[in-house]
């Protein structure tokens, strides 16, 4: 009798262990998935301001079109690329900010457009957007982090599979390429 209760105490134990585990795999979850959201809110905030800033920008300088071509196709392939995946929406951003810094680069040219009240609104604007994008990079991959160390170390790894949790989740980060790019400065030319 003593070896049953013995018994039935152990699987108890071992199933509110198995449910601890599991709602700190589906905690951490969920809030890897509200960081990635935040990331992507910041993100639509960027793209919202990105044609105010052109168009700012093109009264001054009308003959650089191609940078006005290349922010606005980055933009929209930055767009698209909402919903298709973290390695995607990584890949289609860097390559967005490339294209800004070539559009920065064009405004640095013009002393009076950097002047002008609007253009320094919006570029205050963008700044702060890009430093609350920056922070919520880092609290997701911080998140990231946190939730595939949970699933990986013992003993949460040898319940993690048969509670769901089979995969790691994905960092938001640079590419090689842009990372390499992110090196030079960038090159304007007139």
């Amino acid at each position: 009798m003593t070896v049953l209760i013995i018994i039935i105490v152990v699987i108890v134990l071992v199933v509110l262990y198995a449910g601890f585990l599991y709602n700190g795999l589906v905690r951490l979850n969920q809030r890897t998935d509200e960081a990635w959201s935040d990331i992507t809110v910041q993100l639509k905030r960027r793209y919202d301001l990105i044609p105010n800033l052109v168009s700012t920008v093109k009264g001054y300088a009308s003959h650089e079109k191609t940078v006005f071509e290349d922010v606005t196709k980055a933009r929209t392939n930055a767009l698209s690329a909402q919903g298709k995946g973290i390695a995607e929406t990584a890949k289609a951003e860097n390559q967005f900010q490339q294209t800004m810094k070539s559009l920065f680069a064009v405004a640095e040219n013009y002393p009076d457009l950097k002047a002008t009240q609007n253009f320094q609104e919006l570029q205050a604007e963008l700044t702060d957007t890009e430093d609350k994008i920056q922070a919520s990079r880092r609290f997701y991959n911080g998140m990231v982090r946190d939730f595939n160390t949970k699933r990986k170390v013992f003993p949460t790894n040898v319940f993690a599979g048969m509670l769901g949790f089979r995969r790691d989740k994905e960092f938001f980060e640079l590419d090689e390429a842009q990372a390499a790019a992110i090196q030079n400065p960038v090159e304007v030319k007139f």
